[in-house]
C-alpha cells in the first residue's frame, strides 16, 4: 500500500532523512519508534506531500506521489492534484488541527463535501456513524474547545476517516495528551486496526507497537536502523542503537 524508495530529506544544511526504505503492506499496522530528531514525523509528511522529497519517491496504492514520470523525469504535480491525492492518504496530528469555528459534526462533513463533492445530507449521515465508531455520537453539535484532548484526538481520527483513506498516517497521536486520556485514543486506533484499516503510526508508545503492530521499524539519524515483528525488534533488538533507545524508554 506504501512504498518509500531511498527518499532523501534536508532542511537546509541538515539532512533529515538519508535514504529511507520502507514499505506498508496492505491491511497492516506498521508503527515507528525512535529518538526525537530521527526523521519520524519528516517520513510522515513527505508521504502526503506535505514535505517534498529531494530524491527519492513515494508511491501509495500503486500510484506516484506528488510528481508523475515522463521520459525518465520526475515533475511534480499541480497542487489540485497533489490535493486530490492527499483524499486517500488520511492524516492525523499529534495536536488534532480541527476547525475551532466549527462544530464536530461540520469538522467531519466538511472535507467530504468540498473535496469529494458528495451531498451534503450523505456526509453528515456518513459522519454520524463514524462518530458513534469513535464512542462520541453525543458530541456532534459540540464545538472543539468543549471537548477534552483525547476527545478532540478522536474527532481527528473520525475525521480523516470521512475520506475513506486508503492508508491511514498517525503522527504522536497521544504526544498532547494528558496521560489518563491516553488509552482513550489507543482503543479507537486498536479498533481500526481489528477491522483491518492499513495504518502507519509513529508513537512513543511501546506497549501499543507490541499489541497492535505487524512490523516496528526503528528509525535513527534519519536512516532506518531495524524492522521486523514487534517480538523480535523489542525483545530482541540487534542492532545497539536500537537496544540503547529501548533501555531508555522500557
Amino acid at each position: 500500500m506504501v512504498d518509500v524508495h531511498a527518499v532523501h530529506k534536508s532542511f537546509g544544511p541538515l539532512e533529515v532523512l538519508r535514504g529511507v526504505d520502507l514499505k506498508v503492506r496492505t491491511g497492516e499496522v506498521t508503527v515507528v519508534l525512535g529518538p526525537s530528531g530521527s526523521g519520524k514525523s519528516t517520513l510522515l509528511r513527505t508521504i502526503n506531500h506535505l514535505e517534498k522529497v529531494d530524491r527519492g519517491w513515494i508511491r501509495v496504492d500503486g500510484e506516484l506521489i506528488g510528481y508523475r514520470g515522463a521520459r525518465g523525469k520526475l515533475h511534480e504535480l499541480k497542487e489540485k492534484e497533489v490535493l486530490k491525492q492527499r483524499t486517500r492518504i488520511g492524516f492525523v496530528f499529534q495536536n488534532f488541527n480541527l476547525f475551532p469555528h466549527l462544530t464536530v459534526l461540520d469538522n467531519l462533513v466538511e472535507a467530504p463535501v468540498s473535496a469529494l463533492r458528495r451531498p451534503k445530507e450523505e456526509a453528515r449521515a456518513a459522519a454520524r456513524r463514524l462518530l458513534e465508531r469513535v464512542g462520541l455520537s453525543d458530541k456532534a453539535d459540540a464545538y472543539p474547545r468543549q471537548l477534552s484532548g483525547g476527545q478532540q484526538q478522536r474527532v481527528a481520527i473520525a475525521r480523516a476517516l470521512a475520506l475513506e483513506p486508503r492508508v491511514l498516517l498517525f503522527d504522536e497521536p497521544t504526544s498532547a495528551l494528558d496521560p489518563e486520556l491516553v488509552g482513550e485514543v489507543l482503543d479507537v486506533i486498536k479498533d481500526l486496526a481489528r477491522a483491518g484499516t492499513t495504518m502507519l503510526v509513529v508513537t512513543h508508545e511501546i506497549g501499543f507497537a507490541r499489541e497492535v503492530a505487524d512490523t516496528v521499524v526503528f528509525m535513527d539519524g534519519g536512516v532506518v536502523v531495524e524492522q521486523g515483528p514487534p517480538g523480535a525488534v523489542l525483545d530482541s533488538p540487534r542492532h545497539t542503537r536500537t537496544q540503547a533507545f529501548l533501555a531508555k524508554v522500557l
